[in-house]
């Protein structure tokens, strides 16, 4: 019984994988709003009912890596070599993505899908949502670390805060120096310029 579990488990994840790949190539190539669902299911080789059976709206069809970036976030505070602030993990997260974004030898492939996110109104404010949702989970996160149960009134700021700092740095040209201006901002607060 569990290997067939398993087995329809991995069947389903290969479907939405290869359906938001096929949906991502052609929005990619075409534009965002120029793909109908009848034109993404026809390349994924599954009926368009398939299709919102896995995305419930259109947007979602490029961000099937959702859980992976949570745990990619949780991940950095938990995982945090001893001595390391979570301000220095998460810094450095953002770092790696930043880099990877820069030279990953397939980078063209990632500048275009962030290209097209950044230029598309609906999918920029789809990834903020989607991006903001990650909250809870790391601010439960630092809390746990810092030997709380739960988070508290300062800890969820700050976990918005820095989720906040990623959108800012992915919609400007300096992403690395907003990175930076806004670690130090919030580890050493705002001075007002004289």
């Amino acid at each position: 019984m569990s290997t067939d579990v398993g087995r329809r488990e991995r069947k389903k994840a290969a479907t939405r994988k290869a359906i938001s790949d096929a949906a991502t190539m052609l929005f990619v190539e075409r534009g965002f709003d120029e793909v109908s669902i009848r034109e993404v299911a026809d390349a994924a080789d599954v009926s368009p009912t398939t299709v919102f059976a896995h995305f419930p709206q259109k947007e979602a069809l490029v961000f099937d890596e959702d859980d992976a970036q949570r745990d990619l976030l949780v991940g950095a505070v938990r995982d945090r070599a001893p001595g390391t602030s979570v301000s220095d993990a998460l810094r450095e997260l953002y770092r790696r993505e930043l880099i990877g974004l820069a030279f990953d030898p397939t980078g063209d492939h990632r500048r275009q899908f962030m290209k097209l996110i950044t230029e598309t109104p609906a999918l920029h404010d789809y990834a903020s949502r989607m991006w903001l949702r990650h909250e809870d989970a790391l601010a439960l996160a630092i809390a746990e670390t810092t030997g709380k149960s739960a988070p508290d009134a300062e800890t969820r700021v700050y976990a918005r805060m820095v989720l906040q700092l990623q959108i800012l740095a992915f919609e400007h040209d300096d992403a690395a120096e907003t990175i930076e201006a806004g670690f130090r901002i919030l580890e050493r607060g705002w001075r007002e310029p004289r």
